[in-house]
C-alpha cells in the first residue's frame, strides 16, 4: 500500500477509537496483524494482549478522544502527533479515579504491511498526565510475570 493509503488507515484508526470501546476493539480486530507488537513502556504482543491493555485504558478513561495534530508517512510507516482528552473515571496505574479532565500529547508510529498494523511505537506524556491528576508520587507500571 502507498504512504497515502497508510495515512488513511491511521486516520481511520483514531476515528474508530473516538467512537468508544466497542468500535476501538472492533477496529483492532480488523486492522491488526496476528503478530502485532506495540512498543512502549513494555512490549505488548498479540491482538488479545493489546485489547486487554486497551480495556484497562477504557476503564480508566472511558471518554477519551484523540485529535490528530500532525501526520506524516513514508514507506510503510505513519507517524502521528496527537492530543488526547479524557476524564479519569477509573483506576489508572494504581491511582484511584479523580473525575478530573485531562489533556495530554502523544506520538504514535505505526508500521503497516498489507493493510494491517504490524508494529507500533507509542509515547505518552505520562508525567503530564500524573500532574494533571494531582498525584504527588508517580506510580510505576506493573511488571509482567
Amino acid at each position: 500500500m502507498s504512504a497515502k493509503e497508510n495515512k488513511g488507515l491511521m486516520r481511520r484508526l483514531f476515528e474508530e477509537f473516538n467512537k468508544g470501546k466497542a468500535a476501538a476493539m472492533a477496529v483492532i480486530d480488523e486492522m491488526s496483524a496476528t503478530n502485532f507488537v506495540s512498543h512502549g513502556d513494555k512490549d505488548i504482543r498479540g491482538i488479545q494482549n493489546i485489547k486487554q491493555s486497551m480495556n484497562e485504558g477504557f476503564k480508566a478513561f472511558p471518554d477519551y478522544h484523540y485529535t490528530i495534530d500532525d501526520m506524516v508517512a513514508e514507506g510503510d510507516k505513519v507517524a502521528a502527533r496527537v492530543t488526547m482528552t479524557a476524564t479519569h473515571k477509573g483506576e489508572y496505574m494504581g491511582a484511584p479515579p479523580t473525575n478530573k479532565k485531562i489533556t495530554i500529547r502523544a506520538i504514535f508510529i505505526e508500521r503497516f504491511a498489507g493493510g494491517k498494523i504490524v508494529e507500533e511505537w507509542g509515547m505518552f506524556d505520562t508525567l503530564g498526565l500524573m500532574r494533571q491528576l494531582g498525584l504527588k508520587e508517580i506510580p510505576t507500571p506493573k511488571k509482567e510475570k
